[in-house]
């Protein structure tokens, strides 16, 4: 779950003068005068706007891969969920839904990660980032989704982990619990099951497809009533933005780097410096929006900020491009890539946490 608690001591200490500065008694309703003046220096509306477009096109995108889960699952019906009898009977058709399936979530992801910035450093919105792309499983309680999975024919997969996760993994066959056991995912019929040739057990799939979808529903509903504040969108920056180190750790372990060696099973559609570049430009857009406020505290400041975020966004679209391009970077260079990516969301944070104290706006814990 994405709150205050992942930011560096520096960053906590600088969080804790600014929630200082609001107070409370006649301090308290003086934050609250702050806030109110803040909100007509910042353009809150695009930024709702922003998430507004995001959190509608997840829903469209999950629509579609729920129908794709349903057209998979009446197909294994019919096959009395005989895996074996299936790819012998319909062997490219299955191919065929097991393609599209891929491609479903390669379209879901962006929607996704593009707000992810907002969705998760927003407290009141932030519980559906670890619905949707954060939580772990049972076997990490303190980060676990908090929902079950139940199936068609009435089994329970507790906590198993958030939606795209399960989507992706499932789609892409690289979570065995989520896969038909007893056959052979061999789609193009060679003999031998390659990488991104999945069999999703299908009663597991729909279950998961259906529910992504609902609670994708239920973001865009929350979006909706969400009346946003100058200290949602300055917590949102302070909150996600140092959260670099992470995300390159995942990227060294994917298959972006570590082949079939890779430890991570998740992020094999698109490479996580995607998601990075992603995530970081929804804070950028939600900066811009911001930055007339921001220059209230220290003009000059914020458009170093604002210089910083940019180039930040540029540096990870930079190491993308190349990836794409074909370089091949190691798990070493992904450490050092890690870190002064760190090291520069870690600045950001801190300008925005001492601009927010300045000018007397409470940066929430989550």
């Amino acid at each position: 779950m994405t709150n205050l608690s992942r930011l560096p001591a520096a960053l906590l200490v600088a969080a804790a003068f600014s929630l200082a500065a609001c107070g409370d008694g006649d301090d308290g309703a003086s934050a609250g005068r702050a806030e109110t003046a803040a909100t007509r220096d910042a353009d809150l509306a695009a930024i709702k706007g922003y998430l507004l477009e995001h959190t509608a096109r997840l829903v469209d995108d999950t629509a579609e891969i729920r129908a794709g889960a349903e057209d998979y699952f009446r197909l294994a019906e019919a096959a009395h969920f005989d895996y074996a009898r299936l790819l012998q009977e319909h062997r490219e058709e299955v191919r065929g839904l097991v393609e599209d399936a891929q491609a479903a979530f390669a379209k879901a992801n962006p929607s996704y990660e593009e707000m992810e910035g907002v969705v998760a450093g927003v407290p009141s919105l932030a519980e559906y980032d670890v619905i949707i792309d954060a939580g772990g499983d049972a076997s990490e309680p303190d980060s676990a989704v908090p929902f079950d999975i139940e199936t068609p024919a009435g089994r329970t997969f507790k906590q198993p982990g958030n939606f795209n996760y399960l989507i992706e993994t499932t789609a892409y066959g690289t979570e065995p619990r989520f896969q038909a056991k007893g056959t052979q995912p061999d789609l193009d019929g060679d003999g031998e099951a390659e990488f991104g040739e999945s069999l999703p057990d299908a009663d597991f799939y729909l279950a998961a497809a259906r529910d992504f979808e609902k609670y994708a529903k239920e973001l865009d509903a929350a979006a909706r009533e969400w009346e946003p504040t100058a200290g949602d969108a300055l917590t949102a920056l302070v909150v996600m933005t140092p959260t670099m180190s992470e995300y390159f750790a995942a990227w060294k372990n994917s298959r972006f780097i570590a082949g079939d060696q890779a430890s991570e099973k998740a992020f094999v559609a698109a490479s996580r410096l995607q998601d990075i570049a992603d995530i970081l430009g929804g804070l950028v857009l939600v900066y811009d929006n911001v930055q007339p406020l921001v220059a209230k505290a220290d003009r000059q400041q914020a458009r170093q900020t604002e210089q910083s975020l940019e180039q930040l966004h540029g540096f990870a679209a930079g190491l993308l491009a190349r990836e794409n391009a074909g370089r091949k970077f190691t798990a070493e260079e992904a450490d050092t890539l890690g870190s002064q990516a760190q090291e520069r969301a870690e600045a950001i944070a801190g300008q925005i946490t001492q601009a927010a104290a300045k000018l007397n706006i409470e940066i929430e814990a989550g």
